[in-house]
Parts: C-alpha cells; structure tokens; sequence
C-alpha cells in the first residue's frame, strides 16, 4: 500500500492548480492534482502533451472510468465509493492507482483491509496559484 503525505514515510507531493498557467509554480517532475471537471480537461491535455503525470479527483463511477481513460497516474475516490473503485481497476486493469484520502492512522488498517492501492493524507496536497 502506497502512503502520501505521512509524518514519518517520506513520498512525493501533490500539487493542486486550477490553471496551466499555475504549472510553472510547480518544481520539476512534479505530479499535479486535478479536480476532474469539463473545465479542467484542458489542463489534462496540457500535461499529457507534455508528459506530466497527474492525480484526478472523482465523485463517481463515470469519472472513475473517465480518469482511467485520461490516463490519470492516479485516482482519488472518495471512502465510501473506495472499495468498488479498486475493484473496478483491477477488473479492468486499470494503470492507474486508487487512492483515497483519509485524516486518521487509525483509518489505515480499514482501508487496507478493502485492498487499496494507496492511501492519501491531506498534507500531501500543495496549492498552487498563478
């Protein structure tokens, strides 16, 4: 299981923008994070162009299926929706990783125990603006 942004389990950040522009904000092979939205595919495209890998954060089975199809790095799903969604990536071999965010150590046993990729904490996101 992959852990993002805990205290003693050094990884690599995420850096949340809202605009291409907010790109050069942000240090070299850098992974960026998304909300997924119509108005953001722009930026989706911007970074596959340009080989940058990318995290979108979905609400659903419909931007589950279309984050794969963006070929997202990684997945973030809400809890409730966690343990289908890493079932739907394994049944469709998915090569991006579910994550889902949590607040807690104490939630780590329970996600692991729904077989998840990874999990992230909320320091592990960085905003960025233009």
């Amino acid at each position: 299981m992959l852990l993002f942004g805990h205290r003693f389990i050094p990884s690599e950040s995420f850096y949340h923008i809202d605009s291409i522009e907010a790109i050069k904000n942000t240090p070299p092979s850098s992974t960026l994070y998304l909300l997924f939205s119509e108005n953001n595919l722009d930026i989706v495209k911007h970074a596959k162009e340009n080989s940058i890998a990318f995290m979108l954060s979905v609400q659903n089975i419909t931007e589950l299926i279309y984050a794969s199809s963006l070929d997202a790095k990684f997945i973030l799903v809400p809890k409730e929706l966690a343990k289908t969604a890493q079932d739907i990536a394994e049944s469709y071999l998915f090569d991006a990783k579910i994550l889902t965010k949590i607040e807690k150590e104490s939630e780590i046993e329970e996600m692991a125990l729904l077989g998840l990729d990874g999990l992230l904490f909320t320091n592990a996101i960085i905003k960025i603006t233009d």
